[in-house]
């Protein structure tokens, strides 16, 4: 058995894609840039916002313009991140019952700090241990800086803790810090994507996760 869940937070614990391609087109309209689709932006999240911004404004946009977009996604995403956003299926019970086990449950996602707090305690109010996010300066996942810091902030080895993510970029922060990683296919990957980037599991509901976590 895992002693430490970490989990990753967009695809994964929330559905924020509506949230995220509001934002994304409200920033792209204050440019007169062309709009994206719903599914553009599905396949442009999972490295953070400074490269969602990157892939969403045109190509040949100037870095300057594209800073200035990002600001104006962000400010507007802070004020917006719950008008659409929701739990996946089966999520709070399988964090309650993760807590039940004893067992510790962490956040480690590319999404600014400030939002990562600010959702897991509207929506997970008192079942994440610790939520980490970044600034805009920070490194991002596939870095597993902040896996790292988080087994050194509950004391925990490598073969104690594991992943759960949506994506590739979570399968490869996972090996990066020398984790397991369970790849879930309710998210914004497909099941052969995760099997191709090399998840150690794959789980199509939440069940099936708590039962890879109690192995």
């Amino acid at each position: 058995m895992y002693s430490l869940a970490i989990f990753d937070l967009d695809g994964t614990l929330l559905d924020t894609l509506g949230d995220l391609h509001s934002a994304v087109n409200f920033a792209l309209r204050k440019f007169r840039f062309p709009e994206r689709s719903l599914e553009e932006i599905r396949t442009f999240i999972g490295n953070g916002v400074v490269k969602l911004m990157e892939r969403s404004t045109p190509d040949g946009t100037d870095p300057v313009i594209q800073r200035k977009c990002l600001d104006i996604f962000r400010k507007h995403y802070l004020s917006h991140m719950a008008d659409t956003t929701s739990p996946y299926e089966g999520v709070t019970e399988l964090l309650k019952s993760l807590r039940g086990e004893g067992i510790k449950i962490a956040v480690v996602s590319n999404k600014l700090h400030p939002a990562v707090e600010d959702l897991c305690e509207s929506y997970f109010p008192g079942l994440i241990d610790k939520a980490v996010g970044v600034s805009v300066e920070d490194e991002r996942k596939p870095s597993p800086i902040n896996v790292l810091k988080t087994l050194g902030h509950f004391g925990t080895d490598r073969y104690s803790a594991v992943y759960i993510g949506d994506s590739e970029v979570d399968v490869q922060t996972a090996h990066n810090a020398e984790l397991k990683c369970i790849g879930v296919t309710w998210g914004f990957r497909s099941k052969d994507e995760l099997v191709t980037a090399g998840a150690d599991f794959i789980a199509d509901t939440c069940s099936q996760v708590k039962e890879i976590i109690l192995i």
